[in-house]
């Protein structure tokens, strides 16, 4: 059995990161690039900088788009989180993590602030900080400097929000390093990327052979991810950090545990109804980009936890028997017919250490996890096998 360390139990609010979103939802066309390296200068201070992303994966909206009408258009309907987060969506989350029922964002937030030195202790010192989905770059920022960070790359599927971000998380750094001169200062890199594909940041990783990868995926994002996908996805960043020549990167990820049903089935659906305005809000984006005519109104929010499976589904329920046209298709929804929207896999501490090691993660003591008083939620440093 994998040792946990306990840490606090108080939960304030912290700020969150924009999740990763497709491109599809960004509607200020005019900041995309079709160039693969962008070179641009940040805010003075003692010098200028150049900021640069990598575009790695150019975005197939073509192809997000066809799954997002296949998927609504199958039996059972199903929609990709990825659609949840246009600009609404996203306040809406926003106001989701300020909620007294959701608890993952400020549990995880404070197993930061009560052990940082301790988790800092457990990554390689001068590494370079590999933000998967990294949104805003704010939970990334209060680790730079406990791991003595020489590079920040910051990987996110739309180019937009991504150049906006580490415009300013260049500036700020820029600004500490003007106000501590001896330090040295971090590189900043974007990487344009959807991770829940494979991947390939071995080129960009190599560039710095002497600075270990910390590979960072917080929030416990990789609960959408089914079983499989999720293992391949492990397997991937195990990959990545095996290959690197320091051979002594890390994994550090957020994991939302198994707790009492009441608990997690409130987190998902509150008593204000601020997640099922974010629910139904998807429909909004399917008749925007689908050219579709759902009414969010016929359709009712519902949060159930499937034990069997481990994950919390979100669903959209049809109110009525009824027609909705999505393009030139016409798709009937059934009375009490739902259109599954999340998946949110939980997982026991030990568990999720089974996963890792499956993915070709060492176990044992060479496995850190840190919890909350209530172990409600896990962050685990993890490296090769």
């Amino acid at each position: 059995m994998l040792p946990v360390i306990p840490g606090a139990d108080a939960c304030p609010a912290f700020p969150t990161p924009i999740p990763m979103k497709t491109s599809a939802l960004i509607e200020d066309d005019a900041m995309r690039s079709d160039g693969l390296v962008l070179d641009f200068p940040t805010r003075k201070t003692h010098a200028t900088q150049a900021l640069r992303i990598d575009v790695h994966a150019a975005v197939d909206d073509a192809a997000d788009l066809a799954a997002f009408r296949t998927g609504l258009l199958a039996t059972p309907a199903t929609s990709s989180p990825k659609f949840f987060y246009d600009p609404q969506g996203s306040a809406l989350f926003g106001a989701i993590c300020e909620l007294d029922e959701y608890y993952p964002t400020r549990t995880e937030a404070r197993i930061f602030e009560h052990h940082r030195a301790d988790i800092a202790a457990a990554l390689p010192q001068g590494s370079q900080w590999v933000d998967l989905g990294c949104g805003d770059g704010l939970k990334a920022r209060g680790w730079l400097a406990p791991v003595q960070a020489r590079r920040y790359i910051g990987v996110d599927i739309a180019e937009p929000w991504l150049r906006s971000a580490l415009m300013a998380l260049a500036a700020s750094l820029a600004r500490d390093h003007a106000s501590a001169p001896r330090g040295t200062a971090i590189d900043v890199l974007g990487v344009v990327a959807d991770f829940t594909r494979p991947f390939d940041l071995h080129d960009v990783l190599a560039e710095q052979a002497a600075m270990p990868p910390v590979f960072f995926y917080p929030g416990s994002s990789i609960g959408n991810f089914v079983r499989d996908d999720a293992r391949a996805f492990l397997a991937s960043v195990r990959d990545h950090i095996g290959r690197h020549p320091t051979a002594d990167g890390k994994l550090m990820i957020g994991i939302d545990l198994v707790k009492d049903r009441a608990t997690l089935q409130a987190a998902y659906d509150d008593a204000i109804g601020v997640t099922a305005a974010f629910n139904r809000n998807v429909l909004r984006v399917a008749n925007r980009l689908l050219d579709a005519d759902f009414d969010p109104a016929a359709f009712t929010h519902r949060s159930v936890y499937d034990e069997a499976a481990g994950r919390i589904e979100m669903h959209l329920v049809s109110q009525r028997r009824q027609e909705v046209r999505i393009g030139a298709a016409v798709r009937t929804f059934e009375r009490d017919e739902p259109i599954v929207t999340e998946y949110s896999h939980k997982y026991t501490v030990d568990g999720f250490a089974a996963l890792l090691e499956s993915a070709g993660f060492a176990g044992g003591d060479r496995l850190r996890c840190w919890q909350d008083e209530r172990r409600w939620f896990g962050v685990f440093v993890a490296e090769p096998a």
